[in-house]
């Protein structure tokens, strides 16, 4: 058990989704670790939809399994319905998605927490921070029992002086029945880090037998299952079926005994009970001040930004296969429970409806993450680390993604290495963690597609080959593992080099396949190769020339986006340089050239006179 005399090399604050990946991937990589959750029966919750993946998310869980992580694995084993979205557009915007047992998705994670080496568990909230001489040394908890850490990670999700809202009715806690961590932030703002307010919310549950399907449109689950882990580059002792210390952790064959979801929709009165409740909606009353998220909005902002749509789409999701409670996808709220329930009873095949727990917003603290470094380390902290929705974000795979790099790189920090840094043009998590410190955010940050310039190179079955060098620097994953991506990858090359120099009628194979994409006219041969290795051939070939422009646009762009910058420029003194592009440059005082020019207010030109400085060495 962890002692207070005991020194750890990385402590993780939190066990939501992020905390679960700093955590594994610390331990992974043989940093002595502590994971602190306020309650250790709720690490991995999925607190609002019980769904992983989806558009961009998709590919981040795919990166997160390349680079050693849980959740895609965990994902496919507690699945309850897979589907591919986008599968009839390009193979750049094409998203894995699962349903998954949200309890068995839970208790699956928690196991594999306990049975994980190099890493302890305790159960109780941390309460502040030990800092000394501008680094983190430690934290206190609510059993003013204090661990002492060479490095620290923060994800606390949506705890920091969290309040829910149901109307009127206020309650403290990140989440129903939950707690609430109060003077965490406290401990933040004495150490000069800023904090401001977010807001996000989630849908009543239903009792699954009060609700009547036969009025709803049927949502089945594909026939082919599209997996998010790299099975086929992962032996026999590392599949999901396999016993860790003789003991079975729960899951079962991913894709098996698929469960439907179901489409039904708002209706004119639902329209006219919440336009007639606006001034109830804890929202739209003034109660909270934080910032909803934009894409994943509240049936209120429907209903007041979509005037004119006659009716909303709603989903009802099973949130799991041993339970009777049904999400509704697409009616978040903060209206009062009488209104809800009336607004629940307007809704086709929803007339007897039972709810199980009433909708609810929560507004919580989160720490801008212009404060950190592209490590994910605090600007102002040395040695703690932010991950996950304090650093503003929305989602589990979001929040997911982000722990995984900061745990690798707390751990990392804590033997003196180097961080592990993604670029942009690497993949989504590169994207994201780019956009969240050079940018920052003022509403909860969602994935998409179209936030990556170079997504032509992200479909997501090619995470483990865009990732691959990684790989090779960093013990993310096993020797065995790391063998089988680099072979995978010498097949693909040999029959992408093959396809497109032997011929066939009216040109190269590669012409073919770029002409009229053939399936059966291809040699038996290539055929017969394994589906991971031919699909990403074919992918290949079929768009070598928007491949090959996206490559070269990169190595363009690569001129400035490693030139460094000097850590003690003052931007105001520079001539030339507009005063807002000025200021924003030292308020985030950038590490590369690249990461100047994606500040929001600073142009090509003002970018162009850091260059010429650089090269008179009259910069710093």
């Amino acid at each position: 058990m962890p002692t207070q005399s005991t020194e750890f090399d990385v402590i993780v604050c939190g066990a939501g989704h992020a905390g679960i990946e700093a955590a594994l991937a610390a331990a992974r990589l043989g940093a002595k670790t502590l994971v602190l959750s306020g309650n250790i029966d709720t690490m991995g919750q999925m607190s609002c939809n019980p769904a992983i993946g989806g558009v961009a998310k998709g590919h981040i869980v795919r990166e997160i399994d390349a680079l050693g992580g849980e959740m895609a694995v965990a994902a496919d084993v507690t699945g309850i319905q897979f589907r591919l979205l986008n599968a009839s557009k390009g193979p750049a915007v094409q998203s894995p998605r699962v349903q998954c047992d949200k309890k068995a998705y839970q208790f699956r994670m928690k196991h594999t927490l306990e049975l994980q080496a190099n890493l302890q568990i305790f159960q109780a909230t941390v309460t502040g921070l030990i800092y000394a001489k501008g680094k983190v040394i430690g934290c206190k908890t609510n059993l003013d029992i204090e661990f002492r850490a060479k490095t620290i990670v923060i994800t606390t999700g949506t705890f920091l002086k969290a309040l829910m809202h149901i109307g009127q009715n206020k309650n403290e806690g990140g989440r129903m029945g939950d707690h609430n961590a109060k003077t965490l932030s406290n401990s933040f703002l004495e150490a000069g880090i800023e904090l401001e307010r977010l807001k996000t919310g989630t849908p009543p549950r239903l009792l699954g037998r009060s609700i009547d399907f036969s009025q709803m449109q049927e949502q089945k689950g594909d026939d082919d299952p599209t997996l998010f882990g790299f099975y086929d580059t992962r032996g026999e002792e590392e599949l999901f079926h396999v016993e860790q210390f003789g003991e079975r952790r729960l899951g079962w064959k991913p894709g098996t005994e698929q469960v439907s979801c179901w489409i039904t929709y708002t209706s004119p009165e639902s329209q006219r009970i919440v336009t007639n409740n606006l001034e109830k909606s804890a929202m739209y009353s003034g109660e909270i001040s934080g910032t909803g998220p934009r894409y994943c909005p509240s049936i209120e902002d429907k209903y007041v930004r979509f005037k004119d749509r006659e009716r909303h789409t709603l989903y009802l999701e099973p949130e799991g296969r041993n339970t009777n409670e049904y999400y509704i996808n697409g009616l978040s709220t903060s209206l009062p429970y009488d209104v809800q329930n009336d607004l629940i009873h307007s809704i086709e095949g929803l007339e007897k409806a039972q709810i199980l727990r009433p909708a609810y917003a929560v507004e919580y603290d989160f720490a801008p993450p212009t404060q950190l470094l592209p490590s994910l380390e605090s600007r102002k902290i040395e040695n703690l680390y932010f991950a996950g929705q304090i650093n503003g974000t929305s989602g589990y795979e979001e929040a997911a993604g982000q722990g995984l790099i900061a745990g690798v790189n707390a751990a990392r920090k804590a033997r003196g290495e180097s961080p592990l840094i993604l670029k942009r043009h690497e993949g989504y998590i590169g994207v994201m963690i780019d956009d969240l410190v050079t940018k920052g955010t003022k509403e909860p940050y969602r994935m998409f597609t179209s936030r990556a310039e170079h997504r032509l190179l992200f479909n997501h079955s090619s995470a483990e080959l865009r990732l691959l060098h990684h790989l090779d620097l960093v013990d993310l994953v096993p020797p065995d593992r790391l063998r089988r991506i680099k072979e995978k990858l010498k097949h693909i090359e040999y029959w992408q080099n093959w396809l497109e120099q032997n011929t066939t009628a009216g040109g190269s194979w590669g012409d073919l396949i770029r002409r009229s994409n053939p399936t059966k006219e291809l040699p038996d041969d290539f055929q017969n190769v394994p589906d991971p290795i031919k699909n990403e051939v074919l992918l290949r070939i079929a768009y070598r020339g928007y491949l090959e422009r996206e490559r070269k646009q990169i190595k363009r762009l690569s001129e400035i986006e490693d030139i460094q910058l000097p850590k003690d420029i003052n931007y105001l003194n520079i001539k030339g340089l507009k005063k807002e592009s000025a200021l924003k440059l030292a308020e985030t005082t950038p590490f590369t050239l690249g990461q100047a020019s994606r500040i929001s207010g600073v142009n090509p030109s003002d970018i162009g006179i850091l260059l010429v400085l650089l090269k008179k060495g009259n910069l710093g």
